[in-house]
């Protein structure tokens, strides 16, 4: 059995990913300025994993009950398949490849399965998800576990990913976080050409002064924003993303 402190602790960081998410909602209000520092079906999605999780996680933080979270995945694992959809008419294979709205989709959709496959130990049958948290009832399982690690693996690989976008230059849409600050890649670049190089910063979609900003939607409709401090800064959503991914396929593994 895994040890409930680990658990405890993953719930812990499910809070702080579910407060920061609220935090930029707070900030940013998108509803009422229409700002692209803060995108908000998925920092709403954010913050309803978040919670989703810690519940998982520990049994006193649960709240809503096993359906009404499914039924509430059911809905994200929909919106953001459409938006896949959406992009990968635009962009073909590269939205599911590269894309930023895919990550969503696997995360929602791990999370409806989690909630639909669950089965709780027979001492805790009527505790739900509950029986991860372990206890004399032990931890409960999934149905249908070949899914689970699908799913683990897919969630580990855009971890992967998003860590690339922290650290990696060259994408558009990639951060770096040379000279301890987050900056587009491309800016990077071409800051740091040397003499004599024909140093020209690549356009990076959505930014601000770049001749591909435009009023119209992105076709990447989930890239985050170049640009944000405090909580709105563009890596607070990719980090919280990073944990909620791979607390996720822990998560899945241990009940596989």
């Amino acid at each position: 059995m895994t040890p409930s402190w680990i658990l405890d602790i993953l719930a812990v960081i499910m809070l702080v990913v579910a407060a920061a998410s609220a935090a930029r909602l707070a900030v940013a209000r998108p509803w009422q300025q229409g700002t692209q520092a803060v995108l908000a079906d998925t920092d709403v999605s954010h913050l309803l994993m978040g919670i989703a999780m810690a519940g998982m996680l520990t049994a006193s933080l649960q709240t809503l009950p096993n359906d009404a979270w499914a039924v509430v995945f059911a809905v994200l694992t929909a919106w953001f398949g459409y938006r896949v959809i959406r992009d990968a008419r635009a962009s073909g294979v590269r939205a599911l490849a590269g894309g930023h709205c895919a990550p969503h989709l696997i995360h929602a959709a791990a999370m409806l399965y989690m909630f639909v496959a669950f089965t709780a130990p027979a001492a805790h049958a009527s505790g739900g998800m509950s029986g991860m948290a372990g206890g004399t009832g032990g931890m409960g399982t999934l149905q249908v576990s070949f899914l689970a690690f699908v799913f683990a693996l897919l969630l580990i690989g855009y971890s992967i990913w998003d860590l690339d976008q922290l650290s990696g230059p060259g994408a558009i849409g990639h951060y770096s976080l040379a000279a301890g600050r987050l900056a587009p890649a491309a800016v990077l670049v071409g800051a740091t050409a040397g003499p004599g190089t024909a140093g020209v910063p690549v356009p990076v979609s959505g930014s601000a002064g770049s001749p591909a900003a435009t009023d119209s939607q992105p076709v990447d409709a989930c890239a985050p924003a170049t640009s944000g401090r405090g909580v709105l800064a563009p890596w607070v959503a990719t980090t919280s993303r990073i944990a909620m991914g791979a607390t996720m396929a822990f998560m899945l593994l241990i009940m596989i």
